[in-house]
């Protein structure tokens, strides 16, 4: 399989509250999750989707050939009457020699890049995040 081939398909998407308190509950640090769905293209550029039931955003951006492969994306949507943007920068994990049941995965950071939610959600809140293939 080619290396942008690699990024095309479903994923299952969580990001987290960058908290370095390891007596805070894991289940605490959730900041998202939902279905990234990837389509690259032969030239090096991104679209897709990130959501679930009841929110998505619209996915642009570009992808760049290496060890590892890069990738940086923006993600946009209207929920609840509300502009949401948050851009993204991840890296295709590369394969262990010996992996066992390695499953191919993004992981990377989110920045949210418009405030939302009246205030509570201020512009430049940055996360991580890891998607894993689903198929």
């Amino acid at each position: 399989m080619s290396e942008s081939k690699s990024l095309q398909g479903q994923w299952a998407y969580r990001s987290l509250y960058n908290d370095p308190d390891l007596g805070k509950p894991f289940n605490a640090l959730r900041f998202g999750q939902g279905t990234l769905e990837l389509e690259p293209s032969g030239t090096g550029e991104l679209t897709g989707s990130l959501g679930d039931t009841k929110w998505r955003l619209d996915l642009i951006g570009n992808y760049a050939l290496g060890n590892p492969l890069s990738l940086r994306f923006q993600g946009k949507g209207e929920i609840k009457d509300e502009l949401w943007v948050y851009d993204y920068m991840g890296w295709l994990v590369p394969r262990w020699p010996n992996g066992v049941d390695q499953r191919p995965a993004i992981v990377g950071s989110v920045i949210r890049t418009v405030p939302h939610s009246g205030g509570s959600s201020p512009a430049g809140y940055v996360g991580s995040f890891y998607a894993v293939l689903m198929s």
